[in-house]
């Protein structure tokens, strides 16, 4: 069964990649259709990331399986959000990460071992894996307007810009999208410095230290977004700085800690 919804999961995500690529293209192409298939792909998803998380000696957060969840997070974000915001052209980028996930947690090595977890230490995991998700959405947004914004400039007014909103409304969007990675990010340091007991023994510094570095980035463009008006493009550079920190903090430490005990 988990080979199975695996495969569904990858295929369902695939096609709406393509569809929405096609519908970018201005082919004909349902996008309640789309939306329809990825939704499918993302509830198979949940199946594959409940299997592979949830263990005989508990739950496995492995390099590849965390991924996963990541990915099936991000990907269940959009899907959920583009009902409401004009997000859809997201799908190209966002569903083929979360296919490649959701496969390489099935069939890429299995680094990483299943552990008990305490209910104060999963929140704050929780919280992490949230606002990661959330920034990663929000890079996926910054790099949408940032083709927008030299589309404009360019005067291309065909593609991928006809198919946006007004370069105004993918700002406040991608903002909207900080705010809430960074209370979130906020939260899961919190609960780090509550929960865990040694930072040293556990071999979590530098991951703490690259995290409360992005955290001071994202307050800092923030900032600048409020009291000096910054737009897209500075926009666009701060939010990927902060997203690489995560990114390193998150993926870096766990790949590291993870072939050690490999």
């Amino acid at each position: 069964m988990l080979t199975l919804s695996t495969l569904i999961a990858v295929f369902l995500y695939l096609i709406a990649a393509i569809l929405q690529f096609k519908l970018l293209k201005q082919q004909t192409n349902s996008p309640a259709m789309i939306k329809t298939i990825a939704g499918a792909g993302a509830i198979v998803h949940t199946f594959s990331v409940y299997s592979v998380l949830h263990q005989p000696d508990g739950i496995n957060l492995g390099f590849f399986i965390a991924g996963s969840l990541i990915g099936w997070l991000v990907a269940t974000v959009v899907i959920i959000s583009s009902l409401r915001q004009p997000i859809e052209n997201l799908f190209i980028g966002v569903l083929p990460m979360a296919a490649l996930t959701a496969a390489l947690s099935v069939w890429g090595p299995n680094l990483g071992v299943a552990k008990i977890y305490q209910g104060g230490l999963i929140i704050h995991i929780l919280l992490s894996i949230l606002s990661y998700s959330i920034f990663t959405v929000a890079t996926f947004q910054a790099f949408l307007l940032s083709k927008q914004d030299l589309a404009l400039k360019q005067h291309h007014t065909r593609g991928l810009v006809a198919s946006l909103p007004p370069l105004q409304t993918m700002e406040r969007l991608l903002f909207e999208m900080i705010w809430i990675g960074m209370i979130l990010l906020t939260a899961s340091l919190v609960t780090g410095f509550i929960f865990l007991d040694d930072l040293f023994s556990q071999h979590l510094v530098h991951k703490t230290i690259l995290s409360i570095i992005a955290w001071i980035l994202y307050a800092i463009l923030l900032w600048g977004r409020s009291m000096r008006g910054w737009r897209s493009h500075r926009a666009v550079r701060w939010t990927v700085s902060g997203f690489f920190l995560l990114m390193l903090s998150f993926f870096g430490s766990k790949l590291v800690l993870d072939i050690i005990d490999f």
